[in-house]
């Protein structure tokens, strides 16, 4: 005869279980973050304007994602273009050490 075969859950979440993942994790949730572009009504982003794209770099010299940003997906092309062409004019670094 065979075995039945019992079906273990693959996350805590599945079933019920209780755990760091449960309800308690809800109340941890950071706040949406919105796009300061929208916010202010700026159509277009300068590439001279150094200090508002320097807010988009990290320390290391990468572009930041959207998601740690809040900024929406046009605006965050636009910053992406931006910092790229402030870059080959060597008004920004590419990489800091």
């Amino acid at each position: 005869m065979k075995k039945k075969v019992t079906r273990v859950p693959r996350n805590s979440m599945e079933k019920g279980a209780v755990g760091a993942t449960g309800a308690a994790a809800l109340n941890l949730r950071q706040r949406r973050r919105y796009c300061y572009f929208c916010k202010e009504n700026i159509d277009y982003i300068d590439y001279k304007n150094v200090g508002v794209l320097r807010k988009f770099v990290s320390d290391k010299g990468k572009i930041r994602p959207k998601r740690s940003t809040g900024n929406c997906v046009q605006h965050q092309k636009m910053i992406a273009d931006a910092i790229k062409r402030a870059r080959e004019i060597a008004l920004m670094p590419y990489f800091k050490r």
